[in-house]
């Protein structure tokens, strides 16, 4: 069955095919590291997994790529202000490697409470500065750039088809262009190397052909992804607001130096919205998913929640949404939990999910789907193998979740006291009696290295 993506270069759903037979390269922007992300950030993640997983369902080997951006991403996306790095510094008291690494790993963490699946290659900016070093002189030897005093800036006006990606108005930018651009020769211009100012020491910078500094936000991403996937790809992710700045720049700087778009698909998670407003690191006010946690909620509440709205379209984010994805989510699970295993795919299911998810990732009717096949007259082993299926896409991972020990009744954890003494006192035939008691009453006991548990059979109403 087809896989049809929206494509914001072609503005309109396409056909995928993969350019190689045995793999596909999926390269997602990934965060500054200057603060913890908030959960409109982790938004954007979600949805690449949503796509990665449904690559990986429908049978493609996912060569995914996310970068790490430790350096370069400046204050303002125009090139002006300090560094993010520097400013998350000097805002914390700690040095801008320690914040780097301390966000970084919260990023990660952030990550796996949502089951967002781990990138193959995580590449950090700092890690790969000769690799930027050499794309710079690449696209310099080429015509495509021009050193001022403070940096050396990819020249726009050589690309005729500059901003296609944003259908920028190059004439309406240049008529309205302020007049404090410095020394950029045009509006649209951007840094491709920042040559760290004299009266200053900066804590990230590096010895280049053109100067002591550092590499420009845009000029990472072109150098990394051509490193690991080739110059020319299958698909680029991020948030929509990368499609006007960040990704237009990177089309630029590999047409310059190979004469690619980059990737053959582009393709943009819509913001996460909060009181009508975008939320957004550089106001101070938003939320992070350990505020969600402390506010008593299950982060895959969260990643529900992100099911239900489809990643190109904007999700209003409030606490009533939340609280009921929270129940859905528990009935979810409970429903899961109670039925039998042993049970067969639905075939008429399983077709009408994968025909879903490759409508461009149609999770919202994905997850309809999943609960219609629970209120279906199917049986309820086939049921739960069905979810178990839709299941790998969906990445609840259902099968894992347990009942918390402490919803065990009163009667069973006495029985359980007790034969943990018989046992300890080696009455095996009194343990045994014991165990059978708790069976009859519709609970399973596992003994392990561990200790002693029981939890409810599955099919069994306790």
């Amino acid at each position: 069955m087809d896989i049809l993506l929206y494509d914001n270069w072609e503005r309109q759903l396409r056909t995928f095919t993969p350019i190689h037979k045995e793999w596909v390269g999926l390269y997602c922007c990934g965060p500054t590291v200057y603060d913890y992300a908030h959960i409109g950030n982790l938004r954007t993640y979600l949805f690449e997994d949503f796509l990665r997983r449904t690559l990986e369902f429908n049978g493609h080997h996912v060569r995914h790529v996310v970068n790490i951006t430790d350096v370069g991403h400046l204050v303002s996306d125009a090139d002006d202000g300090e560094d993010k790095m520097e400013a998350g510094s000097r805002r914390t008291g700690e040095s801008a490697w320690d914040i780097a690494e301390k966000y970084t790993v919260a990023f990660k963490a952030d990550c796996a409470l949502l089951h967002i699946r781990e990138p193959q290659i995580w590449c950090k900016a700092t890690d790969h500065i000769a690799e930027q070093i050499a794309f710079i002189a690449a696209i310099e030897a080429k015509g495509f750039c021009y050193q001022t005093s403070d940096g050396v800036y990819f020249d726009t006006s050589k690309q005729d088809d500059y901003g296609y990606l944003a259908r920028l108005n190059r004439a309406g930018i240049e008529a309205g262009k302020r007049v404090d651009i410095g020394e950029k020769r045009n509006a649209t211009d951007f840094a491709l190397w920042k040559i760290s100012p004299k009266d200053s020491q900066r804590q990230m910078e590096w010895d280049s052909p053109w100067g002591r500094g550092f590499p420009g936000w845009h000029i990472e991403c072109s150098a990394m992804s051509a490193k690991y996937l080739e110059p020319w790809f299958d698909i680029h992710c991020g948030g929509e607001d990368h499609i006007p700045i960040h990704h237009t720049n990177e089309i630029a700087q590999n047409q310059a130096c190979y004469n690619t778009r980059l990737a053959n698909y582009w393709m943009h998670g819509y913001f996460l919205q909060i009181d009508a407003g975008k939320m957004s690191k550089s106001s101070g006010d938003f939320l992070r998913l350990q505020t969600v946690i402390d506010q008593g909620y299950d982060p895959l509440a969260y990643r529900l929640l992100c099911l239900s709205a489809h990643y190109r379209s904007q999700l209003n984010f409030s606490w009533d949404a939340l609280k009921a994805a929270q129940t859905g989510l528990n009935r979810l699970r409970e429903s899961y939990f109670a039925m039998p295993a042993g049970g067969s795919v639905n075939e008429e299911f399983a077709q009408r999910f994968l025909h879903e998810i490759n409508q461009d990732l149609n999770l919202p009717k994905g997850l309809a789907l999943a609960w219609e096949v629970l209120k279906s007259d199917i049986s309820d082993a086939d049921k739960k193998a069905t979810i178990t299926h839709f299941d790998l896409v969906l990445g609840l991972e259902l099968a894992q979740w347990q009942p918390k020990a402490a919803e065990l009744p009163a009667e069973v954890i006495a029985l359980m006291e007790q034969r943990k003494q018989s046992r300890a006192n080696k009455n095996w035939a009194e343990s045994d009696r014991l165990r059978n008691e708790i069976n009859a009453l519709g609970y399973d006991v596992e003994d392990s290295a561990g200790g002693m548990s029981a939890k409810p059979r599955a099919g069994v109403s306790v």
